[in-house]
């Protein structure tokens, strides 16, 4: 996704610094996942065991919102990708835009109503097997931009996830499940994790939809 670089005023001897600006796409666009014949075979390969819950889990375990580029965090990062006209300060905080909300199917205009979903919830993932990971990977996995991990979504719907998986939770609009079953099947075969068999029963359910 193109990120225009920030413009410079000039007005006789004095240079302006002023906002960076940010032409994305209409609607969130974290990377597409594969077809569903790629994803049917991802789904296969991913191990089905009782998962070890949450014990032990704290979310500093997954360092988040790491730098990016320049002084743009991972969260600023994903903002300025899933959003439309979004036009962000020299610190690359958000000033104005809109986004697209895919798990409902809502608009926000205004960057504090946003949440950068995790996909897959870092305390689902604890339980699906980064417990055993390096802090360091755990990292990288929080802050992972190129596999669907991170999505920005309504503030109030992210809170309503929380941090279930897709045995206990699914987007509210139906014509999601499909991409969203894709999303999660994706990155927990990327990064090696598990499912229990009631999130495999959903996955397949939601794929059916496709």
């Amino acid at each position: 996704m193109k990120r225009p670089s920030p413009a410079l005023f000039v007005i006789g001897a004095l240079v302006v610094v002023a906002t960076q600006l940010s032409t994305t796409a209409a609607f969130a666009s974290p990377p597409d996942p594969p077809a569903l014949g790629t994803i049917a075979g991802e789904l296969a390969a991913i191990p089905t065991r009782v998962e070890t819950g949450s014990a032990g889990y704290s979310r500093d375990l997954f360092p988040h919102w790491a730098t990016q580029s320049g002084s743009c965090d991972t969260r600023e990062t994903v903002l300025a990708r899933d959003g439309e006209n979004v036009v962000t300060s020299s610190t690359c905080s958000a000033i104005s835009g809109s986004w697209y909300s895919v798990y409902e199917g809502a608009w926000n205009y205004a960057s504090s109503d946003v949440d950068i979903d995790h996909v897959v919830a870092l305390s689902e993932a604890w339980g699906s097997g980064a417990s055993t990971w390096t802090t360091t990977k755990r990292g990288q996995f929080a802050n992972s931009l190129g596999d669907g991990q991170l999505i920005a979504v309504t503030d109030n719907v992210n809170a309503s996830k929380s941090d279930r998986d897709a045995a206990e939770w699914q987007p509210p609009l139906a014509s999601y499940h499909c991409t969203y079953a894709k999303q999660v099947v994706h990155v927990k075969y990327g990064w090696g994790l598990s499912m229990d068999s009631a999130e495999k029963a959903a996955i397949n359910a939601m794929l059916a939809t496709c």
